[in-house]
């Protein structure tokens, strides 16, 4: 992932996000609650896993608690920031600026 402050590529983003994808349906506690809050079903994720808008409501999911983005970062290697930055490089996440 780029620096903060650079401009986050969409392919790399998608690349993180499928990682977290991969690693939240292999937590069966969690892959559950992601189930039920999205209203997806598991052969949704099969069908959408490569979208991006899909992709994100998973690293959306991810980032809701520390200890999951903790967790998911540790089993792939990735700084701490990986998710966020992911997020910010796919729809929807441009942070919003106000001054």
């Amino acid at each position: 992932m780029k620096g903060k402050g650079q401009h986050v590529d969409q392919d790399q983003s998608q690349t993180v996000a499928l990682g977290a994808l991969n690693w939240l349906l292999a937590n069966e506690d969690l892959r559950g609650v992601f189930l039920g809050a999205s209203g997806l079903a598991p052969q949704d994720l099969r069908e959408r896993a490569a979208e991006p808008e899909l992709l994100a409501s998973v690293l959306d999911f991810i980032l809701m608690d520390d200890a999951w983005v903790t967790a998911c970062c540790d089993a792939q290697g990735l700084p701490y920031d990986a998710i966020l930055r992911a997020r910010e490089g796919l729809p929807g996440g441009q942070q919003v600026h106000w001054t």
